[in-house]
Order: structure tokens, then sequence, then C-alpha cells
């Protein structure tokens, strides 16, 4: 997510990441440089993973991606992303204002980069062989 600056600079920063691992993200959101820190909980590979916040900037975040194979055998990615905004009622508000916006905009440009991945050459880059 070049747009961002998105880069993981902690934990596991390379190569695959299993469960119990953790990965610390900076990126700039909103004007705001964030450090997000979050644990894989779960991992059934190819199948499923999820990820949990245990630092930053949300008061609670969890990502579950799951992987099926469609009829045509393609790849269907699907990702469930449920999460909370700090500061209660005013976290709740900023939530219907412009934050659950905000990061649809940011998951499916995010989908979308991944998808061009994965069609091309790409994604070996990223898988070590």
């Amino acid at each position: 997510m070049r747009h961002t600056g998105e880069r993981a600079v902690a934990g596991c920063t390379a190569g695959l990441i299993e469960r119990g691992q953790t990965v610390t993200w900076r990126a700039r959101h909103l004007f705001i440089t964030q450090h997000l820190t979050s644990i894989i909980t779960e991992f059934n590979r190819p199948f499923t993973f999820a990820d949990e916040q245990v630092k930053g900037a949300f008061h609670s975040f969890r990502h579950v991606h799951r992987f099926s194979t469609a009829p045509d055998r393609a790849t269907l990615v699907e990702d469930t992303f449920t999460y909370r905004a700090p500061w209660g009622p005013l976290g709740i508000l900023a939530e219907r204002l412009f934050l659950t916006a905000y990061m649809r905009r940011l998951l499916h440009g995010h989908q979308r980069r991944l998808k061009q991945c994965a069609e091309s050459d790409e994604w070996r880059r990223f898988i070590p062989e």
C-alpha cells in the first residue's frame, strides 16, 4: 500500500508468517504516522488465517482471511474485518462519519493490489523458494 507508506518494521518482516507470530506495521493513515502490532491468532493453511491487534490506534480489531476454490478453479478470497474505534462515543461518531468508509476503501484497494500481484509473477518476490 504505497500511498500509506505501509511497511513491516518489527516482528515477522520477511517470509511467511505463522500462528503466534507478530508483525508491527508503520503507515500513514488520516495524516498521522501510526504503528500497529498484530498477532496471528488462527492459521489453517491454505484455508484461513486471522490477525488481531495487540497494540495500535484501534480499541480492537480482528481481520479474518478465508480462501476457497470456485467452480472454475479460481481462488476466492473473503476478508472479514471487525473493529472498534477508540474514544467511546467519539469513536462511534468517527466510525459513522468517515472511518468505516475509509477502512472499506483501504481494504478494497489492498484486495485489488493482492489480486494483481497473485495473477502475475510478482508473487514470487514474497514466497521464498
